[in-house]
């Protein structure tokens, strides 16, 4: 039977090209208010602080503005004054409706921020409070874990890149929903998935790696495993990875490795995957192109898109091997143990 997640990942597509047409017209409102400032800082939980990370990775290789992830605790707990005058302050909700992440964007407006909301709420409490607000257009999500209102929040803030100058090409995100349309089928056709679920369904955890701007792709696709797999997932930078934590990489503890079909981290990452495969241990591959997918015991597919753009479509795959990873071990991957959809924290 098909999960509710499932049939949310078949609607990426769809999504993502409402988003990305209903956002790109604001270009031009994203610059006029980010024209003033000089660096940007995320405020974000869960899935979108996952969406955060690649957002601070864009800004900082493509528009050469500092950026960074908040500490919503400064706000809401320690209540503590900060000039973030220069400042573009971004918080990204899925329902817009997180106490903490609105008060933290209001904190950050009284600081001298400039604000902008990222969410698929419209008309909700944070997007009342942002200055500017762009709204996904992916339709209700049922299931928990979060899957079209991730990507299309990266694709939001693939806009906001575009809006702060960044050196890539538009054309780039306007082919991502059929590249993500065509990865899913590829995904679902491909023999690794099953090699990889049925080798998964076998250990009690495993880590997940990648680095740079496919980072926040592995630390999300970690989440995924643990919210509806119930599974022991560490999602590291294989930089981190290689400082310590790849002691616990065995033969009951695999890794799974991300990573675009190009960019600089791209020939470290193939590395590490011939590393974990000499010690006697799997390797994984979620992208990474041929490359990665000689150095791995087996590899999905990932999309055929430039590296800035990649983590659109590169979370899909694992997307779906999560999802039939749950069901393999028995666990409805609509509703986690222990989650809602909207998550309130302090």
């Amino acid at each position: 039977m098909t999960s509710q997640m499932r049939a949310e990942i078949g609607e990426q597509p769809d999504a993502l090209g409402r988003t990305v047409g209903a956002l790109l017209p604001r270009l031009p409102e994203v610059a006029e208010l980010a024209r003033d400032t000089r660096q940007v800082l995320f405020i974000a939980r869960g899935s979108s602080d996952n969406a955060a990370v690649y957002g601070r990775y864009l800004v900082e290789a493509h528009t050469g503005r500092l950026s960074t992830l908040a500490a919503p605790s400064i706000a809401t707990a320690y209540k503590r004054r900060v000039d973030l005058s220069g400042v573009l302050a971004v918080a990204i909700s899925q329902s817009g409706k997180t106490e903490e992440i609105v008060e933290t964007l209001d904190w950050a407006a009284a600081g001298g921020a400039r604000t902008v909301a990222v969410t698929n709420g419209a008309g909700s409490p944070l997007a009342e409070a942002a200055e500017v607000a762009l709204i996904t257009d992916a339709g209700a999500e049922i299931a928990v874990p979060a899957t079209k209102t991730y990507t299309t929040q990266l694709a939001a803030l693939s806009v906001l890149a575009l809006g702060l100058g960044a050196d890539v090409a538009v054309d780039d995100l306007r082919r991502v929903p059929d590249e993500v349309a065509r990865l899913i089928a590829l995904t679902e056709a491909s023999p690794a998935l099953e090699q990889i679920v049925e080798a998964l369904a076998q250990v009690p955890g495993a880590v997940v790696s990648g680095r740079g701007i496919a980072f926040g792709t592995a630390l999300e696709l970690a989440l995924k495993i643990k919210e509806a797999c119930y599974l022991h997932a560490m999602g590291l930078s294989y930089a981190d990875l290689l400082h310590g934590p790849i002691a616990v990489v065995d033969e009951q503890t695999p890794a799974l490795l991300v990573a675009a079909d190009s960019g600089p981290t791209l020939p470290g990452t193939v590395a590490l995957a011939r590393r974990v495969q000499g010690a006697g241990a799997h390797a994984f591959g979620v992208g990474g192109g041929e490359g990665l997918a000689e150095a791995c015991t087996a590899a999905l597919p990932g999309p055929a898109l430039p590296e800035w753009v990649a983590p659109l479509g590169l979370i899909v795959p694992g997307q779906i091997l999560v999802e039939n990873l749950a069901r393999r071990l028995g666990v409805d991957p609509d509703v986690p143990r222990g989650l809602n959809k909207v998550t309130q924290t302090d």
